[in-house]
């Protein structure tokens, strides 16, 4: 089942507290970025993060999810109402997160 705009839309206002959240579509899905890198995702209308260090401290009970068939497993993020909440975790994660690969 591919994610609705609908539901990107939500999620990218309830990240508005945030400069440089950008999206990608990729095969029905949404790739989100902060700050140029790759935080994570929306897949079947769920937002899932890269599992690094700093997200499984601020979400121990975040379960872990496929995003697709074949794909890393990802942890969930159950609490999207709370912009504060979701603000602080990308804020948490960026530190962590891998530098985009150039395209050659």
């Amino acid at each position: 089942m591919a994610s609705s705009k609908e539901y990107l839309n939500f999620i990218l206002e309830q990240l508005s507290e945030l400069d440089e959240v950008t999206y990608r579509a990729m095969m029905g899905e949404y790739i989100i970025y902060y700050k140029g890198k790759i935080i994570g995702g929306i897949y079947d209308n769920r937002l899932l993060v890269k599992p690094v260090q700093a997200a499984k401290d601020f979400m121990p009970e975040a379960s872990y999810e496929l995003p697709y068939k074949g794909a890393k497993e990802m942890l969930l993020v159950s609490n999207v109402y709370d912009k504060y909440f979701l603000k602080s975790l990308f804020e948490s994660m960026y530190a962590e997160l891998p530098e985009n690969s150039k395209k050659k």
